[in-house]
């Protein structure tokens, strides 16, 4: 996957993160794509906004893509690397690859996904980053929640 495409697909997640961030809820935002280019779903973290703590921004993208055949050669894009709960998704299904807009403020499984055969594409945007790290710093008590601390 070359990086024009892993960025294009990366802004439908970071338009996702930015609209949680506007509902009062943590900024991570998420897409998922057929192996034909073809967004499948969206969706962004609502563990604040739907008082649901199983809503991440993977499993909402996942949820809103509907049911599928199969999810081999799916693409889910992720502003911020996965959680084991997120990673698990991506295992259970069989999704092919898993680009991340970043992994410095937090990194998830996606060490444990390319061991088990996930293509990963680690973007490191600094927009991700900045996001997060804004966030992380005004908010600590929800993000500490957020990622079970």
């Amino acid at each position: 996957m070359d990086q024009a495409q892993s960025r294009a697909w990366l802004a439908t997640a970071v338009a996702e993160a930015r609209a949680g961030l506007a509902e009062g809820g943590i900024p991570i935002g998420a897409a998922l794509y057929g192996s034909d280019g073809t967004l499948l779903g969206r969706g962004r973290n609502r563990r604040v906004q739907d008082d649901d703590p199983s809503m991440h921004a993977e499993t909402a993208a996942f949820r809103n893509a509907g049911r599928q055949r199969s999810y081999r050669g799916t693409t889910m894009v992720t502003t911020l690397s996965p959680c084991w709960y997120c990673s698990g998704l991506v295992r259970q299904f069989g999704i092919s690859r898993v680009v991340i807009g970043e992994a410095v403020t937090f990194h998830g499984g996606h060490d444990w996904l390319a061991e088990h055969g996930v293509e990963i594409v680690l973007v490191d945007d600094p927009g991700c980053v900045a996001m997060m790290r804004a966030f992380i710093a005004t908010h600590s008590a929800l993000w500490n929640e957020d990622i079970g601390e």
